[in-house]
């Protein structure tokens, strides 16, 4: 079979299986099949694919069309410009987290040019910042920060991430390994064996409501982790134990954020606001809804 034959094959296939971007998948899947780019398919569209990339190339749309997400296919998916790996045990990395992380890697450079300040004054540096990731999967939030940050030599970042889940746990490591950084893992139950205290925590925690994951795409439904889904009722379960559970954990003036469902801004602002937290922001993603919330710990409010 032709690379361009092989190509209207796939495409038509995934759209007929109700893929909502065939082509794109076919295309992506095709390269990753025969390990040519797609500027090598416009060089030469009519050239013989070898039988091994043919059976590949088919095996692959095949498992596409049953609705397995393309990253359980490759075993990879891009966030924050880098490659994390990512499997049946993990959420899919999603641009809408790179939210939390860029607002996350913001406060961690306002926080190091303060820093950058004392040092031209000459006063002492503070130790180490500690950032705990809760509810870590794949490791995508802290590994990024520490990725961007790890050049920076006013602000040395520690990184914790925990989860319930050690097959996530797992993930993580690896995906540390490969990016050649150190973080601490915590197998438990949210705080249950985290020690130590923070000056920031970030959280994308399960927040679809119960009776929503039905209705979820075939691709999230069936082949995301249903606990790193599942929030309870009304979604808002593992925030109202983050905010209460996390005040023993951060130092004062520490910051907490937290992704969110488009339409519970204002209640994870609320029990953060009545839990003794200020400076409370929320903000939104690229399609204008509410996507983070964030805030400081103040033990005194």
């Amino acid at each position: 079979m032709r690379m361009d034959e092989a190509y209207s094959y796939g495409r038509r296939e995934l759209e007929e299986a109700g893929v909502g971007e065939a082509q794109v998948d076919a295309w992506y899947l095709l390269e990753y099949a025969t390990k040519l780019s797609r500027a090598d398919y416009f060089k030469e569209p009519r050239r013989e694919l070898t039988k091994e990339q043919e059976l590949r190339y088919f095996l692959y749309i095949e498992k596409r069309a049953q609705r397995i997400p393309l990253q359980h296919i490759t075993g990879e998916q891009e966030f924050m410009g880098l490659p994390f790996l990512v499997n049946e045990f993990v959420l899919v990395p999603r641009q809408d987290t790179e939210i939390l992380a860029e607002i996350a890697l913001a406060l961690l450079k306002s926080i190091s040019k303060e820093r950058q300040k004392d040092v031209a004054e000459r006063e002492p540096v503070a130790s180490p910042m500690r950032i705990l990731d809760m509810g870590t999967g794949s490791g995508c939030i802290l590994l990024s920060l520490l990725h961007y940050m790890k050049e920076d030599s006013c602000l040395v970042l520690e990184g914790v991430g925990a989860d319930i889940s050690n097959e996530a746990l797992q993930v993580a490591r690896e995906n540390a390994k490969r990016m050649e950084l150190e973080a601490e893992w915590v197998h438990g139950d949210l705080f249950s064996k985290v020690e130590g205290k923070f000056q920031v925590i970030v959280s994308n925690p399960p927040y679809v409501r119960t009776a929503e994951l039905d209705r979820l795409q075939a691709e999230v439904r069936y082949h995301d982790p249903r606990i790193a889904l599942d929030g309870n009722a009304d979604g808002l379960y593992f925030y109202r134990r983050i905010v209460e559970e996390c005040k023993i954990y951060l130092e004062p003036g520490g910051h907490l954020l937290f992704e969110i469902g488009h339409d519970q801004a204002e209640d994870v602002a609320g029990m953060m606001r009545n839990a003794g937290f200020s400076k409370i922001k929320i903000k939104k993603d690229l399609a204008g809804l509410d996507r983070v919330v964030s805030g400081v710990y103040d033990r005194c409010a």
